[in-house]
């Protein structure tokens, strides 16, 4: 006698067995966790130098070396990568398997704040990104064109409007505009003229600043009339 003629001759048996078997099934699947692959974070931070006006070989000596120094000493750390180019630098921080991507971004920003008054003053701020290595691609684009507006003016709505708004969707990392058309002012100059009369490119570009100014809009007032009596007295 085999095992499986019990439930042949006794098939009430089978069906509770069987709905034994059913319901610890359908427990398992809402307290089991199920995955394909185990959980694995790889984050990168971005750290990104505009250093307008200056070569690679000035960008690699004064920017990307001194950060790139600074933030190899920071915890977390498996690769640095580092990228000099006109006007710019990349450095490319690649985290442990794992690791808290929170305080890894803290201590690069600690590191970077501890150079930063030792790069040149015409740098700019360093902007330093942090982005998971499974959302290096976009997710989804979107196009935006119009009849009625520029290039220029539809960038500069999607800064102010669409931008803030993606970025504040819950699930979205980043939100980036590509192919943007900013507002720009392109000045050529003449050396000849310029060295004739003394002024240097910085003497230009002082100026530009000085008369480069952003003005709030605030209320308005009628101005006040004061209206005087003239008196004369007769004797």
């Amino acid at each position: 006698m085999k095992f499986t003629d019990l439930f042949i001759r006794r098939p009430i048996l089978a069906i509770v067995v069987n709905l034994v078997i059913l319901i610890a099934g359908l427990q398992s699947i809402r307290s089991l966790s199920v995955r394909q692959y185990p959980r694995s974070d790889i984050a990168v931070v971005t750290v990104t130098t505009a250093y307008v006006g200056a070569n690679a070989d000035l960008v690699r000596g004064f920017i990307t070396t001194p950060l790139e120094r600074v933030i190899a000493s920071a915890d977390g750390i498996d690769y640095i990568e580092s990228s000099s180019a006109q006007s710019v630098s990349t450095i490319t921080i690649h985290l442990k398997l794992n690791f808290d991507t929170n305080a890894a971004l803290t201590q690069v920003q600690a590191k970077v704040a501890q150079v930063r008054n030792q790069l040149p003053p015409e740098a700019e701020a360093p902007v330093i990104e942090l982005a998971t290595a499974d959302n290096q691609f976009a997710s989804i684009y979107l196009g935006f064109s119009s009849d009625v507006l520029d290039q220029n003016q539809i960038t500069d709505y999607l800064t102010r409007v669409v931008q803030p708004k993606l970025s504040s969707v819950a699930g979205v990392q980043r939100a980036d505009i590509l192919g943007a058309r900013t507002f720009a002012m392109r000045i050529w100059l003449k050396p000849e003229k310029m060295a004739a009369m003394g002024i240097s490119p910085s003497q230009v570009r002082d100026a530009l600043a000085r008369n480069n100014y952003l003005s709030a809009l605030g209320p308005a007032t009628s101005p006040t009339s004061c209206s005087a009596r003239r008196t004369t007295s007769r004797t």
